[in-house]
């Protein structure tokens, strides 16, 4: 067995090997570069060595550095994590030099899979269904257009190196094709440090479903059920769940066979996906194989009750797999949801910042039987950089079966307190109350079906009105209360809370009397619906649990001069709560309006201008190119919303920027 592990990474991942290590009895070495000195992983780990300049180019994937952090804490193993240097065969490559054992496959598994083209190759040829494209490298531009023409639209435009969505462009027609091959060959340069692009059919109505394998070093070679990754944005997987709520049995053996037979042909070891493609009529494509731990490993570790890391590390230490194909069992269902900083009302673009609050709900078994898990790297008061990927934790959740997983996340979501930055917690709960989810009809175009003009929060029912007027009333309630009993009387009078309230949700009124009975409230609508409701809120406190009528609820809470933000299951609510009197003449008050900022193109999140395509005096059209942002490596292509004549342009190419800070004006 190995006595040290340098972890090649950062983040949740580093954090989570860590826990796995400390469990076994192993030490931990963390690396780290000037943003993550004062970073989760870095504290966790027995030792820590600087590494360089925060860009990952300059610390996190330059191997010579990572080598000499091996060299001064004698670590006799490393584990590359996911992303950086994880499938890179030079690195495997140097460890084995070095003689430091490489917690992950052979040089030679990672060189034939990490290349998409050969990949395919090798996959036809080990009688794995594959997706039809183009299998040689593409030039230019006009090549890509031509070759994507004569595949038929639409085509899906990858990164030959690439993975983690990076690189990677749908197209519908030329203009598309050619702009998704320029695009995608920029980012696939700026993460993989190799540019060379292929195309291949697009599946329309597909399903992302991918398989775990694990193999051992003695021949064995199991899998381990599969992950449905069909919720993405931007390629990006945003929920993922095992096992999959659409295929049988007999199409996750048959996958699951093509997944080991292609394990097998290119001398597999150690933990590793192999990634499907799924029509409707259930008709799988090999897409890649990714050779290392996948991001989303956690769910099968919830549903099999096996730990891939502790696999992982006994398999580099020569150990043989404890198990077999028969003893892999599937049990109960997974939820993972990946908060990101990044605003959804913002088009889910990057956000970066101090965490301000950061406070995930409590790990471990609830009294219902389900249990909820989240893999994090940071902390409260911690900061989220711009130079790395924007993803901040991984919430799981599992239940006996689909739906009390669901349930299970949608109640962890609720008491997941994020403040500092624009996260996508709120859209991660809309996900969850949605009928085509809880359904499982899934696809990969789930979001852009869903949420077709981006996510503008979640319209207000009668019923959720209702429920979020009660929770309104008690917490003014117990706020009345206080400020009552600070200011005692006045003269000879007592001043008294009173019982009747119009509670303002958006543009809806809620009218209830609330009445105290000793242990809780009698809350009473104006239609003659009561409902009995307690609450643990206490002034100051930022989220509480509510009781009503037996359902209880967990809702965040911000006391906002006299209003009340109220957030729960992806609503984001000011409501005000006021007397009937007040609440009248509140309905006279003018609306102010916002300013008009339809001539000025503003920088929608913090990044560096990598271009601007237009001058001064220009005439641009609808949907024209004007400049291309990078933030957290992915490009962001901002274009015209409408015709008009460029005035004056700002910033130039190279130039960083914050959020909301003057690109460019129009006349």
């Amino acid at each position: 067995m190995v006595s040290k592990i340098l972890i090649a990474n950062r983040g949740e991942i580093a954090c989570r090997v860590i826990k796995t290590a400390r469990k076994m009895g192993i030490a931990t070495v963390a690396v780290y570069s000037d943003a993550d000195a004062n970073a989760m992983h870095v504290k966790m780990a027995d030792e820590a060595v600087y590494i360089g300049a925060s860009p990952s180019s300059q610390s996190y994937i330059v191997i010579d550095k990572i080598i000499e952090a091996i060299r001064q804490t004698g670590a006799d193993a490393v584990h590359p994590g996911y992303g950086f240097l994880s499938e890179n065969a030079n690195f495997a490559a140097a460890l084995q030099k070095e003689g430091v054992a490489f917690i992950g496959p052979p040089v030679g598994a990672i060189q034939a899979m990490g290349d998409k083209i050969t990949s395919k190759k090798i996959a036809a040829e080990a009688g794995v269904s594959t997706v039809p494209g183009h299998m040689g490298l593409i030039e230019d531009a006009d090549q890509a257009v031509k070759i994507a023409s004569s595949i038929g639209y639409p085509v899906m435009i990858k990164a030959s190196a690439g993975g983690g969505g990076k690189g990677m462009r749908i197209a519908w027609n030329d203009q598309e094709a050619r702009e998704g091959f320029q695009s995608s060959k920029n980012e696939a340069k700026s993460s993989f440090g190799d540019d060379r692009i292929f195309i291949e059919k697009f599946v329309t109505q597909p399903r992302h479903i991918e398989i775990q394998v694990l193999g051992d070093k003695h021949g064995t070679t199991l899998y381990l059920g599969e992950r449905e990754c069909s919720i993405q944005r931007r390629n990006q997987k945003v929920i993922e769940e095992a096992p999959s709520p659409f295929l049988d049995p007999a199409t996750r053996k048959a996958m699951g066979e093509q997944a080991v037979a292609l394990a097998k042909a290119v001398g597999y070891h150690s933990a590793g996906t192999v990634e499907f493609i799924v029509d409707g009529d259930k008709n799988f494509y090999f897409l890649e194989m990714n050779t290392r731990l996948q991001v989303e490993h956690p769910v099968t570790e919830l549903i099999t009750g096996i730990d891939l890391v502790e696999q992982m590390i006994r398999v580099a230490a020569g150990e043989k797999l404890p198990f077999g194909q028969d003893e892999v069992k599937l049990n109960g269902w997974a939820i993972e949801s990946r908060l990101y900083a990044e605003d959804p009302y913002r088009n889910f673009l990057p956000s970066i910042g101090r965490l301000t609050r950061y406070r995930p709900p409590v790990e471990g078994g609830r009294p219902d039987g389900t249990i909820v898990r989240n893999d994090t790297g940071v902390y409260e008061g911690g900061e989220i950089s711009m130079y790395y990927d924007p993803m901040v934790a991984k919430l799981c959740a599992w239940g006996r079966d689909r739906r009390q997983a669901i349930d299970a996340m949608a109640t962890a979501l609720d008491d997941f307190e994020v403040e500092g930055i624009g996260h996508n917690l709120p859209f991660l709960s809309a996900v969850m109350q949605q009928s085509r989810f809880r359904d499982g009809r899934l696809t990969t175009a789930y979001i852009a079906e869903e949420f077709p003009d981006g996510f503008k929060g979640v319209e207000l029912d009668a019923e959720t009105a209702r429920t979020l007027a009660a929770v309104a009333a008690l917490v003014n309630q117990t706020l009345q209360a206080r400020a009552v009993q600070i200011s005692g009387t006045i003269g000879n009078h007592r001043r008294i809370v009173g019982s009747d309230w119009v509670v303002r949700l958006g543009e809806t009124d809620v009218a209830l009397t609330l009445a105290n009975q000793g242990e809780g409230f009698r809350v009473s609508f104006a239609d003659g619906e009561e409902i009995g409701a307690t609450t643990d809120f206490v002034p100051g406190a930022t989220h509480a649990k509510f009781n009503l009528e037996g359902v209880q609820i967990g809702v965040k809470i911000d006391v906002v001069g006299s209003a009340v933000r109220l957030r729960w299951r992806g609503f984001d609510l000011r409501v005000s709560v006021r007397s009937p009197h007040v609440a009248q003449l509140a309905r006279l008050m003018p609306v102010k309006l916002p300013p008009d900022m339809s001539k000025m193109l503003l920088c929608p999140m913090p990044g560096v201008v990598t271009s601007i395509t237009v001058g001064i005096g220009d005439v641009v059209e609808a949907g024209q190119t004007l400049a291309v942002i990078e933030a957290m490596k992915m490009e962001n292509v901002l274009r015209a919303e409408r015709q008009g004549i460029v005035k004056r342009i700002l910033p130039t190419p190279g130039q960083s920027l914050s959020v909301d800070e003057l690109i460019m004006e129009f006349e």
